[in-house]
This record gives C-alpha cells, sequence and structure tokens, in this order.
C-alpha cells in the first residue's frame, strides 16, 4: 500500500513558508476565500519562478501537497520536502507511485498543488501537461486557479528589476508578489469519462479558465 503524505507535515510546511514569505517578501493574496474549505481540491499554479511553490504554500488557507519535480530533492531537501507532505515525481516517465499518492491526497479529501505547465516558463499557462486533467477528472475534485505575479521581478510596466536580490533570480527583498486564487470549477464534461478524449477535451477546457484567471489576475493588479 502506497503511504499518503502527512497532512501534519503539509501543515508545518504551510506555517514555515507563511514565515519565510512574509519575512522575505511582501505577498498579497486575493480570493483565498475561494479555495473550498473542506473536500479534495486542486490548487492550479502558473509557474514562472522557483519560489512560485513555497509562496502559495505559505499563503494558501489550507495545507498543500506539491507535486514537485525529483530534482529538487537533493541533499537534505529530500528528507525535509517529504517530511512537510510534498510530492516526489519523475517527470521523464510514468511515475506511478507519485500518481497513486497524489490521488491518495485528494482521496482524503486534502488539498493537491500542481503546477500544469510541468516546468518552469512564462508563467502564463500556454503550454499544459494532461497531468492536470488526469487527476481533476479522475478524483472529481474542483480545480482552482492560482496566478502569481511578481516573482519574476517586473515592476507594474513590465521591466525587469533586479535591485535588492538576496540571490541572484529572485524577487527583490521586500516587494510585492501577488496571489490571486480564482473560482473553482469541474474540468470534467460530467460524465465521468477517463478516456483519452475526454481527457484532451478536459485540457482543453481547463486552459481557456486558467489563462482567462491569469488575464484577470493581471487587470486586477495592474501587473
Amino acid at each position: 500500500m502506497t503511504e499518503v503524505p502527512s497532512v501534519r507535515g503539509a501543515e508545518v510546511g504551510r506555517r514555515i513558508g507563511v514565515g519565510l514569505m512574509y519575512g522575505l517578501w511582501k505577498p498579497r493574496v486575493l480570493g483565498a476565500w475561494k479555495v473550498p474549505a473542506t473536500g479534495p481540491a486542486i490548487l492550479a499554479v502558473n509557474h514562472s519562478h522557483n519560489i512560485d511553490g513555497p509562496m502559495v504554500m505559505g499563503v494558501a488557507p489550507r495545507p498543500t501537497h506539491f507535486l514537485i519535480k525529483k530534482e529538487a530533492f537533493v541533499g537534505p531537501l529530500d528528507p525535509f520536502l517529504l517530511g512537510i507532505g510534498q510530492l516526489k515525481v519523475d517527470r521523464e516517465s510514468t511515475d506511478r507511485t507519485a500518481i497513486t499518492r497524489a490521488l491518495g491526497v485528494l482521496e482524503n479529501g486534502g488539498v493537491l498543488g500542481i503546477f500544469p505547465e510541468g516546468t518552469r516558463g512564462e508563467g502564463d499557462f500556454a503550454s499544459l501537461r494532461a497531468g492536470l486533467a488526469y487527476f481533476a477528472v479522475r478524483s472529481g475534485a474542483p480545480v482552482v486557479p492560482v496566478a502569481v505575479l511578481g516573482t519574476a521581478g517586473r515592476d507594474g510596466r513590465g521591466n525587469s528589476v533586479r535591485r535588492g536580490r538576496l540571490i541572484k533570480g529572485l524577487p527583490p527583498l521586500r516587494s510585492r508578489v501577488d496571489v490571486v486564487f480564482g473560482d473553482p470549477f469541474e474540468a470534467g464534461d460530467g460524465t465521468g469519462r477517463r478516456t483519452r478524449k475526454a481527457l484532451d477535451e478536459a485540457t482543453v477546457r481547463i486552459q481557456k479558465q486558467l489563462t482567462a484567471h491569469l488575464e484577470n489576475a493581471r487587470r486586477l493588479t495592474g501587473r
């Protein structure tokens, strides 16, 4: 039997994230109340920076178990990330252990965090992998779009900002980072079908919703 990640560990991770994120930057959180208070949910987060995951983990209203590439689990980070309830996934293969654990999180009524673009990119949801659709359709859990804006270190006009960075590539210290939670939606078509065609249709549906949310979040925050 595959062990499901610890909810208590994820709550510890959330508290660590709160301290770190609010200590180093100025998160502005909008729409956190839209995350369902109970039951399974999937947070679909755009991904343009390494701190996107810790930022969402810290400001989300519920403990979140993120699917994270196995390459991040190096040295002391390996036991630490596993200890705070995060999921190691091999992106080069069909990682059945990670899939089973992620579905276990949802079956237990927990919150799963996913970067549907698969890897860091422009953070615009332009290229979605099928993983999110699979978990959403298989579990029936609502998808909550999350836009993280400002981690790429850009000002309100979209210009790159480099001053005040603690480490090269990190957002400037004490700069504002916006995290905007959107309305939950069902990815499936209501039939419960899990065919390849149903997953492809769900992926298209998800992409439209996530892109619309990101555009709305940019208008809302002026980014």
